[in-house]
């Protein structure tokens, strides 16, 4: 990560067309009689002024893979390099690539694994975590997934296991060096409400679990949870978010995703509560990410969301910074 900001400040400082001779095509899905193709070498050197502010408060800006759910795997990191992104969360079931059909997780081919590690090469992204997935409840099949994310240098697992599952996991993570983070869905999921996570973990001390939560804070607006209230609730607890703000605060269904800052979750307040509890937020590393993901949208429109997604935040970044 050091090399990789070091070098922010040179690439923005050339940031002429003719720097991004090398970047991906324009994003070119969907009907680009509706809604203009993302331009990479705009948005590029933005996400990465962005990195650098966000890198000035511990943080990292990522995006769940999922987000771009409508195209594989290869076309989405490429995407992601187009919008300066530096860090993907990675889903169980994206098809690697037009040619390759084998689905990103543990058992993918050789093939598979050259053809993506080839690729986080070549956009110089980093796959921080894996999910939202299950684990195994049996030690060995737990070891084993933890081992093939930490040879991805993944460093953490995104899941709903249960709490009967905790020791188990908490034994793996630490012989294998790896974190588990649990993700809400919308209640009545198990982690729907942050006092669920809370209670669940109950009896595991900060700092001497491998086990914390995944804030999905949009989530957490579809069951009528403020954002700001949950991070308070689960001070030190949280390793990473899902981060998303919504049209409409408590409605389970039909509430849409919408450009950070735009909408009812008050997300510029979040990041201010984030940067209250610097030092107790993201785990092992103390560098939360923050990983944006829609729900909804697909093609050049969604693309154009997330563009706007990673100014916003740069923007706020460098207004926390100060």
């Amino acid at each position: 990560m050091t090399k990789r900001i070091a070098f922010l400040s040179a690439i923005l400082a050339f940031a002429a067309p003719a720097a991004f001779a090398a970047e991906p095509a324009k994003e070119l899905v969907a009907d680009p009689k509706t809604v203009t193709p993302v331009d990479y070498a705009k948005t590029r050197p933005i996400g990465l002024k962005a990195a650098e502010a966000a890198e000035k408060l511990g943080w990292r800006l990522g995006s769940q893979a999922y987000t771009l759910r409508d195209r594989p795997l290869l076309d989405a990191l490429d995407a992601l390099h187009g919008l300066g992104i530096l860090y993907v969360e990675c889903y169980p079931g994206q098809v690697i690539s037009k040619d390759i059909k084998d689905k990103f997780g543990p058992g993918m081919s050789e093939a598979a694994t050259a053809a993506v590690r080839k690729k986080l090469e070549e956009t110089g992204i980093k796959v921080l975590s894996f999910g939202v997935t299950g684990v195994p409840a049996d030690e060995a099949g737990a070891k084993k997934l933890a081992e093939w994310a930490k040879s991805f240098g993944i460093e953490r697992i995104v899941t709903e296991a249960g709490a009967k599952q905790f020791d188990v996991m908490d034994k793996v993570g630490k012989e294998v060096g790896i974190e588990f983070a649990l993700h809400n869905h919308p209640e009545p999921n198990i982690y729907g409400k942050p006092e669920k996570v809370l209670e669940a973990l109950k009896g595991r001390e900060i700092g001497q679990t491998t086990i914390g939560a995944c804030a999905d804070i949009g989530h957490w607006q579809r069951s009528g949870v403020k954002p700001v209230d949950g991070l308070k609730l689960l001070e030190g607890r949280v390793f990473e978010f899902h981060f998303k703000d919504l049209d409409q605060f408590g409605v389970a269904k039909g509430a849409k995703d919408v450009p950070w800052g735009t909408g009812k979750g008050d997300v510029a307040a979040v990041l201010a509560e984030c940067k209250r509890q610097a030092g107790k937020m993201g785990g092992k590393s103390g560098k939360p990410t923050f990983n944006i993901e829609y729900e909804t949208g697909n093609g050049h429109a969604l693309v154009s969301n997330m563009a706007k997604c990673v100014e916003w935040f740069g923007a706020e970044c460098e207004k926390l910074a100060k």
